[in-house]
């Protein structure tokens, strides 16, 4: 008679995946993977590098599994793990563009940004685009309590044990979120009708 993974819950997947069951792990993978990649996919916004760094968070937290507190739930400990992948991917980027533009002093004098402007950009893309466009706008503190609240409806507490932070700070981090993201929005507006 074999187990049917499927009826385990995730402690005791986690259970079977630290003495080596790697079938176990599997199971938390499929069970976990759409709501980690929507999580990465609406901090990064591309697609490729989303996969990419759910590949890297389901490995970091295989290589990890002996430590994960089985008094938590699984899903806040893969969050939390996603979530330093994407701000570790955010420094990688941020590196990577500055060598990338760098030029030469004496190469141009003109050091004005070519990238369109933001009216032009706001007038080309859809309503869900610009939402998330906004939201990639907001601080990293807040657009992740935001995502973790509304995308992946965590409730405050578990918000607040994924991001290490009280929940009075998630509570305030969420309203300033949404402010901040009605006056981006309105923002937008305001430019596309002038």
């Amino acid at each position: 008679m074999t187990l049917d993974l499927s009826q385990c819950d995730d402690k005791e997947l986690v259970s079977l995946a630290v003495v080596g069951q790697g079938q176990a792990f599997r199971e938390l993978m499929r069970r976990h993977q759409g709501p980690v990649y929507r999580l990465i996919k609406s901090n990064v916004r591309d697609a490729d590098e989303a996969l990419d760094l759910v590949q890297e968070s389901f490995v970091s937290a295989f290589a990890s599994i002996s430590r994960y507190d089985t008094s938590r739930p699984f899903r806040i400990w893969i969050a939390r793990i996603a979530l330093n992948k994407c701000r570790d991917w955010a420094r990688r980027r941020a590196v990577r563009s500055f060598f990338w533009s760098a030029k030469p002093i004496e190469a141009d004098d003109n050091l004005e940004s070519d990238a369109p402007s933001p009216a032009r950009e706001a007038a080309g893309r859809a309503e869900l685009a610009e939402v998330e466009r906004a939201i990639a706008d907001l601080p990293s503190a807040l657009r992740e309590v935001l995502i973790l609240r509304t995308i992946e409806e965590l409730n405050q507490a578990e918000t607040a044990v994924v991001l290490g932070i009280s929940e009075k700070a998630v509570e305030t981090r969420l309203y300033r979120a949404r402010a901040r993201l009605r006056a981006i929005l309105k923002e937008t507006s305001e430019i596309e009708i002038s």
